[in-house]
């Protein structure tokens, strides 16, 4: 649900090529670079695995909901309503790799398409031990401006401080174009999250506006809003 109401996305018939990211921020067992696969899903695709993944990620956002520091919401327990939040759109999962990188079938501006399922970048190991973040991606805007996107982004708290976060915003810029969009905003960015605003800096997105007073905790905290164009200039 949106200020516009719901915004209908058409059923998903087919996903976007999973996409292979080093991480040069963390060693491998061997001491070796290790890497992140990236993995385009939707609910329905959630569901076809059917072994608890939907359950883990509804977890680790109902706490990060709880903190206060990130999204506006005050309670987000109903798996309905985490389903209906951030399943609107697509969901893009990270998994943490493990053994030798897979077989790179293409490659285009940097970014490597491999072919691997969820379950065999999981490779036996629980949801708790290799999923490093996931993000999900949808329109802004309803109609006529839908060609805006808006996305939301989480790393489980195991995993931080790994550069996860930096790996999922940049495959966020070559997703978000594939699937359509020429534009990003991020409408509420609070400003006492030095990380999240420190990474979309560097990343170039403009500082929009700011609004005032935007969160509500202990004290009110400012908001910024966060634009990025697709198009190439």
């Amino acid at each position: 649900m949106s200020a516009y109401g719901v915004i209908d996305r058409p059923q998903r018939t087919s996903y976007l090529p999973t996409t292979l990211w080093d991480n040069p921020r963390v060693e491998s067992d061997l001491g070796t670079q290790s890497f992140v696969t990236i993995h385009h899903i939707d609910r329905a695709a959630v569901e076809r695995v059917q072994t608890g993944l939907f359950n883990y990620l509804h977890s680790i956002f109902t706490n990060e909901v709880d903190k206060g520091l990130t999204y506006p919401q005050e309670d987000i327990s109903d798996p309905a309503a985490f389903g209906a939040y951030f399943f609107g759109g697509d969901v893009l999962l990270a998994i943490a790799g493990k053994g030798d990188p897979p077989k790179i079938e293409s490659e285009q501006r940097g970014v490597r398409e491999i072919e691997q399922s969820l379950e065999g970048a999981r490779n036996g190991r629980p949801w708790e031990g290799c999923v490093a973040g996931f993000y999900y991606v949808k329109p802004n805007y309803p109609g006529r401006s839908s060609h805006i996107c808006n996305a939301g982004f989480m790393v489980p708290p195991s995993q931080r401080g790994s550069g996860y976060g930096r790996i999922l915003a940049k495959s966020y810029l070559h997703y978000a174009p594939a699937l359509g969009y020429k534009a990003s905003v991020f409408n509420l960015v609070y400003n006492n999250n030095a990380a999240s605003v420190k990474l979309w800096e560097g990343l170039k997105f403009t500082k929009a506006g700011l609004i005032p007073k935007a969160g509500q905790g202990e004290e009110y905290v400012d908001a910024i809003v966060f634009y990025k164009s697709f198009e190439e200039t």
